[in-house]
């Protein structure tokens, strides 16, 4: 953080603040992720964020551009956890990827630490549109499109989809919402019930 006694300049970053570009972008991402998952993304704003980066706002205007750019930027690193889903698809046999998917996917909601973030993603995406429309850029072109490309079927797409929407709505009922019993089910009877249909979209003639 700022030290109190010295004000935050405004405009450019100095050659200094360049040099430590790494760090000063860290700790702006850090911020937005904390901001945007206690406020959600309408009232988040790139002042806040600056504020708790203890920076000045034009330097995350500098970095990252627009309160959109921001959200995408922090939101990305938050859902690098589920990016590596497409390997579930391809190590292994065809016939049991939808367990391996399904056990993949809500293995990184069951762990508190990619939880949270994740929440927060969710929560922007479903109140705000513009929040909405960056997680489905993000969704369509990191996770299902690449999922897509390695089950070398017909309409893989639409199957990439239509499993995501399954372990999707299982998740929101689960961790989002908290509906009972699946709230509190035990993730390896989820699991047995909800692999043979992700499987099904998957996979079947």
């Amino acid at each position: 953080m700022t030290d109190a006694a010295t004000p935050r300049r405004r405009g450019r970053p100095s050659r200094t603040e360049t040099e430590a570009a790494p760090a000063t972008r860290d700790r702006i991402l850090h911020a937005a992720r904390e901001e945007f998952s206690e406020r959600g993304y309408e009232k988040t704003s790139v002042r806040g964020i600056a504020k708790a980066a203890g920076v000045d706002s034009a330097l995350v205007h500098h970095y990252f551009g627009t309160k959109e750019q921001v959200f995408e930027a922090a939101i990305e690193v938050a859902f690098a956890p589920a990016l590596a889903a497409p390997n579930a698809v391809e190590d292994g046999p065809l016939d049991t990827v939808g367990e391996r998917l399904t056990r993949f996917l809500l293995g990184i909601w069951e762990n508190p630490t990619t939880r949270t973030p994740l929440l927060a993603i969710v929560r922007s995406a479903v109140n705000n549109d513009t929040a909405a429309a960056v997680f489905r850029r993000l969704v369509a072109a990191q996770l299902l499109r690449r999922i897509a490309g390695r089950l070398d079927l017909p309409d893989a797409e639409l199957r990439a989809e239509l499993a995501a929407a399954q372990l999707v709505g299982v998740a929101m009922l689960r961790y989002v919402i908290k509906v009972e019993p699946l709230a509190s089910a035990d993730v390896e009877r989820i699991v047995e019930r909800v692999a043979p249909v992700v499987q099904g979209h998957l996979t079947a003639p």
